[in-house]
């Protein structure tokens, strides 16, 4: 089954690195589950806000435009049908599809249920063999994980 960004994630990408554009727009070519981009470019405020909540953890959020003008992030949220689809697992097969997108494009990207793995492309393993390395780190450091399963960025 083949997906399309609606216009809604279009316009949410405007404004985003244009390497991570096109890793988005193959990513959906190639990923078993649907997904729509909910965040591209945060204003400084809200990155404040999600901050104080707990929601992000930094202030130098790759979403805030960089030094180049852009924003080096995405957020993404998956669909079944109409439905919003919040599991881990479906994450895990986005981030393979945003891998091989990735690889095609030639541009470094880091997962958000990732953080300690590096460049995904570069990750021998699935996306899930990812994260759980990310985790059993974090544990094994007596550190709570922050699995952030729908965010992507660009490594620069």
């Amino acid at each position: 089954m083949s997906f399309k960004l609606s216009q809604r994630s279009l316009d949410k990408l405007d404004g985003v690195h244009p390497k991570l554009q096109q890793v988005v727009a193959k990513a959906i070519q190639y990923t078993k589950v649907d997904f729509g981009v909910t965040y591209g470019v945060r204003e400084l405020a809200e990155q404040e806000r999600l901050y104080k909540s707990g929601r992000s953890q930094t202030m130098k959020s790759k979403h805030l435009v960089q030094e180049d003008g852009y924003s080096h992030a995405v957020d993404v949220v998956a669909y079944d049908g109409s439905d919003v689809v919040w599991e881990i697992n479906v994450y895990d097969d986005i981030c393979d599809a945003f891998k091989q997108a990735a690889i095609e494009v030639g541009v470094s990207i880091k997962w958000g249920a990732a953080w300690s793995e590096g460049d995904i492309r570069e990750y021998e393993g699935t996306a899930e063999d990812a994260m759980n390395a990310y985790i059993d780190l974090r544990r094994s450091q007596g550190r709570r994980p922050f699995i952030d399963g729908p965010h992507f960025e660009v490594i620069a």
